[in-house]
């Protein structure tokens, strides 16, 4: 072999060496700024009236950010209540708002009033089944929401003063504040122990959570 072979064989090594090394490297410094991330933010990702199921004491919160109104959120409901379920004992899933819509904000009011009842979670159910019809983007009818909430067996009347409550519309500002901090701007939106979940879809939320799983 000659001299000039031996000099480029040894270039490409050092190339190669580079790469891994250079990779290694902002990996570990996109894991620091990952951790570094979700201790500024602590605070925002959870507050006291947030919504939540699963495990009480969780080795992993993950969050969402979503829009009772918001397609894609309908889309990924079903697929979500199944990661709820196979992840209930270890895992913490936490509801959070980003109103993008024209109806969103009546949809999260009247999910808060139907959760002065215990009805949150059936609610959530039955908006996102039932939201081609009242929150058809082109036709919206956000008043038939009234239609379905009595097959929930709901106080109507109670509901329909809750909803003028003042809190409500303090609640929806502190989660619009929160997610603009966090860099929300699409639903949904997750993040997995203060992390956020760059890819859509269920593989990629489940890939995250068995991420954190797996450090323990």
């Amino acid at each position: 072999m000659n001299n000039k072979a031996v000099v480029i064989i040894s270039s490409l090594a050092i190339l190669v060496g580079l790469y891994f090394t250079g990779a290694h490297l902002y990996k570990g410094e996109e894991i620091k700024q990952g951790v570094s991330f979700a201790e500024k933010h602590a605070e925002r990702f959870v507050r006291p009236h947030s919504p939540w199921k699963g495990a009480e004491k969780p080795v992993v919160t993950v969050v969402e950010f979503l829009d009772p109104e918001c397609e894609s959120c309908r889309k990924f409901h079903k697929p979500l209540k199944k990661i709820v379920y196979d992840y209930d004992v270890k895992v913490k899933f936490v509801i959070r708002y980003a109103p993008l819509h024209t109806n969103s904000k009546f949809a999260i009011k009247i999910l808060h009033a139907a959760e002065k009842q215990g009805k949150y979670w059936q609610t959530l159910d039955l908006l996102f089944e039932h939201q081609p019809e009242w929150g058809n983007h082109h036709n919206p009818n956000p008043n038939l929401i009234w239609t379905l909430l009595p097959k929930l067996g709901l106080d109507m009347k109670k509901i329909r003063a809750d909803i003028q409550e003042p809190w409500l519309d303090e609640i929806i500002r502190r989660d619009e504040e929160d997610g603009k901090a966090l860099g929300v701007q699409q639903t949904p939106t997750f993040f997995v122990n203060g992390k956020p979940v760059l890819e859509f879809g269920p593989e990629h939320l489940k890939a995250a959570i068995d991420d954190e799983l797996f450090k323990l």
